[in-house]
This record gives C-alpha cells, sequence and structure tokens, in this order.
C-alpha cells in the first residue's frame, strides 16, 4: 500500500480531480495536505509516512529514535525527524519536527526500515547515534533525556568504546559523553 499525492497520481494515470473525487467518495483517505492513502489501508503511524512522502531522507531521531529502541520512557509529544541541514523544512500539519543535521554526518549510524503497513522505508539512527545526538543537543532535548538513555543503554550491554568512537565524529558529543560515562562508572 502506497500513499499518493497529485504527482504520483498522475505518474499513474490517475487525474487530479479524479484523485479529489475518490477523496471525497470515500475510496482515499486524506492524511495530510496533498497526500492520501486508500481509505482501506490497515492503521499505521501517518506522521511517519508523511515524513518519509515529503523527504526521502527523513530518518527518525532523537526522542523519537531512543522511545523506539526503547531507551526512554518518555512519550514524544511529536515525531523528531532530521533532514539535511539547508533543506527546506515540509509545510504539513502533522505533529512532526524537523531537526536538520549536516551532511557529512547524517547519515552516520543511520539505517532503512519498514513503516509497517505500507510498502515505504523511512531512515532511523541507530540507539548509539541517538545517544550521541541526545548529549550533542542536550540544552534542547534536555540533560536527563540523554543521561537516562545512556544508563538504560549500558545497562543491556551497551559497549561504550562503539558508543565513543561514534560520538567522535558527531560534533559537541564526545565530550559531555565522556563525562557521563566516567560519572557512571
Amino acid at each position: 500500500m502506497a500513499s499518493l499525492t497529485p504527482a504520483t497520481a498522475k505518474k499513474r494515470g490517475i487525474s487530479r480531480s479524479a484523485l479529489y473525487r475518490a477523496a471525497r467518495n470515500g475510496q482515499l483517505e486524506r492524511i495530510a495536505r496533498g497526500l492520501y492513502l486508500p481509505a482501506d489501508a490497515p492503521a499505521t503511524d501517518w506522521e511517519w509516512i508523511e515524513a518519509a512522502s515529503r523527504r526521502s531522507e527523513a530518518t527518525i531521531c532523537l526522542t523519537s529514535a531512543l522511545a523506539l529502541h526503547d531507551l526512554t520512557d518518555e512519550i514524544p509529544a511529536t515525531l523528531d525527524i532530521a533532514i539535511h541541514r539547508g533543506a527546506r523544512i515540509p509545510a504539513g500539519t502533522s505533529p512532526i519536527t524537523w531537526h536538520q543535521f549536516d551532511k557529512a554526518t547524517f547519515d552516520l549510524g543511520r539505517e532503512q526500515i519498514a513503516i509497517p503497513g505500507t510498502d515505504q522505508m523511512i531512515g532511523r539512527y541507530s540507539a548509539e547515534r541517538s545517544i550521541a545526538d541526545a548529549f550533542r543537543l542536550r540544552g534542547s532535548v534536555g540533560y536527563e533525556l540523554a543521561r537516562d538513555a545512556l544508563k538504560e543503554w549500558l545497562r543491556r550491554g551497551g559497549k561504550p568504546a562503539h558508543l565513543v568512537t561514534l560520538a567522535t565524529h558527531v560534533p559537541r558529543a564526545k565530550t559531555p559523553l565522556l563525562a557521563a560515562l566516567d560519572t557512571l562508572a
């Protein structure tokens, strides 16, 4: 099941008016501005679909990624999505917080995962990259989030050497991470 936009509908031979008519008749469900799903599509995270449809490099990051890795008890109010720095932030009404990450380190710790119930993919940062980013952006996400995620990751048997190696490549992450590891050790 794939999402439809006016552009993808045109490629499939569906006119714009036929797309809108299908939405009015209940055959398609509008999940965001210019984004439609078949009405019989299984329930899924619409924010994931919108982010992946709006930006091909969309990557789940920070609190959302830590929650997916089960490293925090915090329930994110919005979906945290990373895109390349300098890219246009898409317009939309879904609860998505767009973050712009440097192109040089963007793919570090990034993996593609399937969006459940669809044939679409979205990026997600690894647990280690998410922890490093939480320390790097501790001023905006909170130091407690980074520290608690690190504690849980270590409790599960995470290897500090691997985390420090990754944090070395992420600007402003290594020093606070080493201080936290020293405190926890």
